[in-house]
């Protein structure tokens, strides 16, 4: 019983860490996109977060 539920505890953990990363890496890479058409594309959703832009 202890090892499903440390087996199940390490899952958890770990799908949480992979959110986090992957929601960081889009966050960051359409913030700090050059190109125009990811510009254009975030730009909105980049000033109702308050990430600046320009």
């Amino acid at each position: 019983m202890t090892t499903m539920t440390s087996v199940k505890a390490n899952s958890t953990f770990a799908s949480i860490l992979f959110m986090v990363v992957l929601g960081a890496t889009v966050l960051f890479a359409a913030g700090h996109a050059q190109s125009a058409a990811l510009h254009d594309a975030a730009h909105d959703v980049r000033h109702a977060t308050g990430f600046p832009c320009h």
